[in-house]
């Protein structure tokens, strides 16, 4: 856990049908955002398809790095859905089914239709903790700072605030955007100069189209709510004596 970068998170998204764009993923700035909230920092974000080996190398190489792993998708009821078989490769573990999901699932459907589909969301890497899923009972799990959910968006809302409580976080991560209506060759190099005045501030520039005006976004981001402040104040003036007439926005 010591070569883990404290307080810091990746996010995995598995499923072809994301890559080929049929399915358009609604779940990472959920994530991210929820986990902000906790003091986590999301730090990297992947896509990889529904291959073992694919998922394995990833999952390996963000655990190693980050001291969070979030994951969604293919952890459903078809032959596709090979997560969590994926993720006990990736830890050298067995795949079987686990007592206390397959006893609540079972539980949850009427006599005969627990079929042998349905059974396999009740498979997880051996000795995994359970993911409650209030919504229709088929859980996820967690595997040391792996945690693996459900890819549909509702289901995996309730799979995170389940998550959200074991998570050791740190000072969450504030912002301010303050918009203009000019170009950004017009305030960039300013903009440069003053990311060295606020060298413990993220300050980026993303630019808009807005009901046919062209402009700009300038987003401070840090730790501490006054130092965040300053910097929103400084890229205020900055652009005001630049002849823009700059706005505040929510962040």
């Amino acid at each position: 856990m010591s070569q883990r970068e404290p307080h810091t998170a990746a996010i995995l998204l598995i499923g072809d049908e994301i890559l080929s764009g049929r399915t358009q993923d609604l779940n990472l700035a959920y994530i991210s955002k929820k986990l902000n909230d906790v003091g986590v920092q999301v730090r990297e974000a992947r896509v990889v398809p529904d291959i073992e080996s694919e998922i394995v190398a990833a999952v390996n190489a963000l655990r190693a790095r980050y001291a969070y792993v979030f994951t969604t998708g293919g952890i459903g009821p078809t032959h596709d859905d090979i997560t969590a078989d994926s993720i006990a490769a990736a830890f050298g573990m067995k795949c079987d089914f686990h007592p206390e999901a397959y006893a609540m699932m079972e539980a949850n459907y009427p006599p005969g239709e627990f079929t042998e589909a349905r059974k396999r969301m009740a498979r997880t890497p051996v000795g995994a903790a359970l993911i409650p899923n209030p919504v229709s009972k088929a859980p996820g799990f967690r595997v040391e700072n792996v945690f693996v959910m459900a890819g549909i968006p509702r289901v995996m809302h309730v799979m995170l605030e389940g998550a959200l409580p074991l998570l050791e976080g740190g000072r969450p991560v504030l912002s301010r955007s303050v918009g203009v209506h000019m170009p950004e060759g017009r305030f960039g190099t300013a903009l440069g100069e003053l990311q060295g005045r606020f060298p413990d501030i993220g300050i980026g520039s993303y630019p808009f189209l807005r009901e046919g005006r062209y402009g700009a976004s300038l987003v401070m981001r840090g730790t501490d709510r006054a130092r965040v402040d300053a910097a929103a104040v400084a890229v205020h003036a900055m652009l005001a004596e630049l002849g823009g007439d700059p706005f505040d926005e929510t962040a």
